[in-house]
């Protein structure tokens, strides 16, 4: 027999059946000057797996036809998910963005 659900909790997932452009349309990124990762596009060169351009759920890493990546944090959602799968020690400074500035979720 399972634990009863919470009043608050519904059964239903919140998400279903809408799509992520409607989901996105809750999210307000605060863009500050300072960029809160950076990219070392020299270390990436070295890279063999890229795991930062597939794991990003923002899609935020781009490889260049050079070797490098690019990296927009303008629209980062601040997981570090980047930082946690990449394997070069040096490739990524990631830092969270100055008070005030960086994803602010909306519930409603």
């Amino acid at each position: 027999m399972s634990a009863p659900r919470p009043a608050d909790r519904p059964s239903t997932p919140r998400w279903r059946g809408i799509s992520f452009a409607e989901r996105m349309g809750t999210v307000d990124f605060r863009v500050g000057a300072r960029a809160h990762i950076t990219v070392d596009a020299e270390v990436c060169r070295s890279c063999t797996t890229r795991a930062c351009v597939t794991a990003c759920p923002a899609n935020l890493f781009t490889p260049t036809a050079d070797g490098g990546i690019l990296f927009n944090y303008e629209e980062c959602f601040e997981c570090g998910t980047c930082y946690m799968v990449c394997n070069h020690e040096g490739a990524l400074t990631w830092t969270y963005p100055d008070g005030g500035h960086g994803v602010v979720f909306h519930h409603g």
